[in-house]
C-alpha cells in the first residue's frame, strides 16, 4: 500500500470506502476550545492509563498549571531578557510565574538523611 492511499489531504476529513473497510477502531477528538491538540492527546493518554474501561473516571483535573500554554524556562538573565524581546517581536502574551526569581532552591529536608545504608566493608 502507497503512502498516497492512505494519506490522503484532498478529501479534507473524509475516510474513503476502501479506508474504511481496512481499518477498525478509528476515533478523532478535540478540545472544546480548538486550542491545543498536543495537550488534549496527553490529557486523554493519561486518562486512558488510569481507565480500566468500565468504572468512571473523577480523578482527572481540568488541567496542570501549566495547562494548554506553553511552556519556558530560562536559565539566566540573558536568556530572560531574550525571551521577552522574542514574545514582544511575536506578539506572545507571556506570564513570569516565578516573577524573574532565576535560583532554584531546594528545600531543607532534600537531601538531609541518606535512604541508603553506608557501606560497612567486606566481610573477611
Amino acid at each position: 500500500m502507497r503512502a498516497s492511499e492512505f494519506v490522503i489531504e484532498a478529501t479534507a476529513g473524509k475516510i474513503s470506502k476502501r479506508q474504511d473497510v481496512s481499518t477498525r477502531g478509528l476515533h478523532t477528538f478535540v478540545d472544546k476550545d480548538r486550542a491545543d491538540r498536543t495537550y488534549e492527546l496527553n490529557r486523554v493518554m493519561m486518562a486512558v492509563a488510569c481507565s480500566d474501561g468500565t468504572s468512571p473516571l473523577n480523578m482527572v483535573n481540568s488541567q496542570s498549571w501549566a495547562g494548554r500554554n506553553n511552556l519556558a524556562a530560562p536559565y539566566s538573565e540573558i536568556e530572560q531578557q531574550m525571551l521577552k524581546q522574542a514574545y514582544k517581536a511575536v506578539g506572545s502574551i507571556y506570564q513570569d510565574i516565578n516573577k524573574g526569581d532565576l535560583e532554584s532552591k531546594e528545600l531543607n529536608t532534600t537531601n538531609s538523611i541518606s535512604p541508603v545504608n553506608p557501606f560497612k566493608g567486606y566481610k573477611k
